[in-house]
């Protein structure tokens, strides 16, 4: 199995899943001419699309490639609007491309969001980002933190792929409240190494996520000041503050 990413929208990935036999997965096509241009130029056949959730920068690509390849759409209830024909939910097995594909439920970022699980790769849409997490647009804080909190129950050297690239702005506001943590101040360098060189930054590592990623688990965190109390409350408070402040960073 092989994996591609397409920006869009500026910051948006649009994920190409694909085997030895050029065919391939579309997920979260927010739009469509890139995704047509990559299948022709790698020469794939699409075989599926999955959708995360029904936000316009992640499906409006579906109905034009529905139409181009005519091939099914797997999702959440809320996408059926946006081209879905097969609605999936917790619990459900997809088997494609010879694979298994695991499906999560996770509220958060809209209630009816979705993730997708073959190994090694999470599709997290905009619930988890590498060194952030979504904003709460449908759901509660309580519901997005029991979403991620299930996201790191995989293993750890899942690769997380995500629906935007948030990495060096969610570093920023993470050293912004943690000035002396050395692996966030390690890891920025490596983003900046990386953007600087036009290397790709996404997918990540669970296990690294764990390391700099505070919404993932802020008990992992030495906060200060402030912030230090924060200790004594439950966790899924200290994400709801953490991503309070993140909104008006």
């Amino acid at each position: 199995m092989y994996i591609t990413n397409i920006i869009a929208y500026k910051d948006n990935y649009i994920w190409i899943l694909y085997d030895e036999n050029k065919k391939c997965l579309i997920i979260d096509p927010g739009e469509y001419h890139s995704v047509c241009n990559l299948c022709i130029k790698k020469k794939l056949t699409p075989i599926a699309i999955l959708l995360t959730h029904h936000h316009y920068d992640h499906v409006n690509g579906v109905q034009k490639l529905k139409d181009i390849f005519q091939i099914p759409v797997y999702g959440p209830e809320e996408t059926l609007t946006n081209g879905t024909t097969n609605i999936v939910r917790e619990g459900d097995k997809l088997f494609l491309l010879n694979q298994l594909f695991h499906v999560f439920d996770l509220p958060g970022h809209t209630s009816g969001h979705i993730g997708f699980y073959v190994t090694p790769w999470f599709f997290s849409g905009d619930t988890l980002f590498s060194a952030g997490c979504g904003k709460l647009f449908e759901g509660s804080a309580r519901e997005m933190h029991s979403s991620i909190k299930k996201i790191n129950t995989l293993p750890p050297k899942t690769l997380i792929c995500s629906g935007h690239e948030y990495t060096l702005q969610n570093l920023k506001f993470a050293l912004s409240i943690l000035p002396d943590n050395t692996a966030l101040s390690l890891y920025k360098q490596q983003v900046e190494m990386l953007i600087c060189h036009q290397k790709p930054i996404v997918p990540s590592m669970l296990y690294l996520e764990r390391q700099i990623n505070v919404f993932l688990n802020p008990y992992n965190f030495d906060f200060k000041g402030k912030l230090k109390s924060l200790l004594l409350e439950e966790e899924w408070y200290i994400f709801k503050t953490l991503r309070e402040m993140k909104n008006n960073f």
